[in-house]
């Protein structure tokens, strides 16, 4: 809205110079005496009325309230263009653990093959998680250290983004993530799947751990919902946007807190070229598409979304991909920054339809064309003052985006 603003104005201020041209000619060459003195007159009232001003501050005086506005509900906009677009997504993919979850996992169970015991593995897998910034990492390391292991650190450590580490520990080859990791590397899960399935069930998180290229176990995490995450899934999905879950956990595991949250459409065991791959069909297929995620994997899909929205409880990496930041990490920020999109937009309409009509009506005034009927001339001071209170009049407008109601 604002370009197209700046190619209006741009236009305008040529049709304007056009009219005032024709005003002094018009007034000196037919009006009567002093007929120059009265075109002078008339075709500066002319520039000075029709000052592009309430034009030009339509937009960003709209956009400077409303970025206000949404800053002291917790929704930071990091441009213009997240704000006219918000609401127009129909779509939103959410990820899971830190956008749909608490992002504070607590360890729940340890599972070992033969050979292995679960202190072992629970001990290999948080010396290698050490190196990482995942929450269920986080809650798999605090475990080990509760339990009294010993931790030791890795000796190489490389993050495969969206599925799993992997790394070298006491001179042993140790990988730790999802299915797709393990099958990556060509290591069966088949003698935990059963168990496996049965955790996922129960909505935990499941992580294989593989030593030297062999299944060692499995490690459970369990993430609780946030508690106004159902009611955003409900008022968004009531609001015309549909929710997909896209999460690098199980399928079973996703699927459990789908269900609880009533979205439909479920993808597991994503890697972030996965989300990013589902969010160039969505947009190809004509929808405009949002991203709420909190974590380094989220990064490449919450740069091309239509509107990326991170966590302010994440990342920074994905808080600089995203042009929307929840400072919350709550979900109903989204419908408080969709609220305050529409008021704003509204806004902008109201601003600029004002900014024309002004124009529309004061030209003709100042340019005298109404003298025959009235016999009176607009001042240039008057002129000005109108101009003033036109701008006045945009700004006031805007203001009261701050009374707003975006809950």
């Amino acid at each position: 809205m604002q370009r197209l603003a700046d190619v209006i104005a741009s236009y305008f201020v040529i049709v304007v110079i056009a009219i005032a041209a024709l005003t002094l000619l018009g007034w000196g060459v037919w009006g009567p005496e002093p007929s120059w003195v009265f075109g002078l007159i008339n075709a500066v009232a002319v520039m000075i009325i029709a000052c592009p001003c309430a034009l030009g501050l339509a937009t960003p005086m709209s956009v400077m309230v409303a970025t206000g506005k949404a800053a002291g509900s917790g929704v930071l906009f990091r441009d213009a263009a997240a704000i006219e677009n918000l609401r127009k997504i129909d779509i939103l993919i959410v990820d899971k653990t830190g956008t749909l979850t608490e992002g504070r996992p607590a360890f729940h169970s340890v599972e070992a093959v033969p050979g292995f015991t679960q202190d072992e593995v629970l001990r290999l897998a948080a010396s290698l998680d050490q190196g990482s910034e995942h929450p269920l990492a986080h809650a798999i390391v605090e475990q080990a250290r509760a339990a009294g292991l010993k931790l030791v650190t890795p000796e190489t450590f490389e993050s495969a983004s969206g599925i799993g580490v992997s790394g070298q520990v006491e001179g042993r080859r140790l990988m730790l993530g999802n299915t797709a990791l393990m099958q990556e590397a060509g290591v069966s899960t088949e003698s935990l799947q059963v168990h496996a399935e049965k955790l996922r069930g129960d909505g935990t998180s499941i992580m294989y751990l593989a030593v030297d290229g062999a299944l060692a176990g499995l490690l459970a995490v369990a993430d609780p919902i946030k508690p106004t995450t159902k009611l955003a899934v409900e008022r968004l999905q009531a609001d015309g946007v549909k929710v997909i879950m896209a999460t690098g956990d199980g399928l079973t595991t996703a699927r459990s807190v789908a269900r609880q949250l009533g979205i439909e459409e479920v993808h597991g065991e994503v890697k972030p070229q996965d989300k990013e791959r589902l969010m160039a069909s969505l947009q190809q297929a004509g929808h405009r598409v949002a991203m709420a995620g909190d974590g380094i994997n989220d990064a490449p899909a919450l740069a091309r979304a239509d509107v990326g929205i991170a966590m302010g409880t994440g990342t920074d990496v994905a808080m600089n991909s995203a042009q929307v930041t929840l400072v919350k990490g709550d979900l109903l920020g989204i419908l408080r920054a969709r609220s305050l999109s529409v008021a704003t937009v509204r806004n902008m309409h109201q601003n600029l339809t004002f900014a024309f009509l002004y124009n529309a009506m004061g030209i003709p005034l100042a340019a005298g064309l109404f003298f025959p009927l009235t016999g009176h001339l607009l001042s240039p001071l008057i002129a000005a003052l109108a101009m003033s209170v036109s701008s006045a009049s945009v700004v006031f407008n805007a203001l009261r985006l701050r009374q707003a109601s975006i809950d």
